[in-house]
């Protein structure tokens, strides 16, 4: 498994092919529907992020002292978007994950001026959720 710090600079360089933002938003678009998505039960309060614009969930499942996250949104941008946080996180252990700034996350893979900035905080808001419920 590589090193969360490996992946996010692997995903820069993967959106750091494209000059026009929008093409960062169809690559994303693209990124969402490689997103396996939740089962409809699993669309529900407990799982919801708060603060995002569009609906968005997130799922944790830990063996050992890994976790992997699973993420849905009725929305292909932020789908793709919480697709991200799945590549980064998943597979890796709760200090690792807690090690990293959700601030900072949209940054370091070059997405900090293409996302608008609702999607930011929504966004924000989901590694919140995901670094809060480690916390428990």
């Amino acid at each position: 498994m590589a090193d969360i710090k490996d992946t996010l600079t692997s995903i820069r360089e993967d959106f750091s092919l494209f000059t026009d933002p929008r093409d960062k938003y169809v690559y994303l678009v693209d990124l969402a529907k490689e997103s396996a998505g939740l089962n409809p039960e699993e669309l529900i309060d407990e799982n919801k992020i708060s603060g995002c614009t569009s609906q968005a969930w997130i799922v944790r499942e830990k063996s050992d002292n890994i976790f992997t996250f699973r993420t849905d949104s009725d929305a292909m941008i932020v789908k793709g978007l919480l697709f991200l946080i799945e590549r980064v996180f998943n597979g890796h252990s709760k200090e690792e994950i807690l090690n990293i700034d959700g601030h900072q996350f949209l940054t370091s893979v070059g997405l900090d001026r293409a996302i608008s900035s609702q999607r930011t905080n929504g966004f924000s808001n989901a590694i919140h959720k995901i670094q809060t419920e480690l916390l428990k």
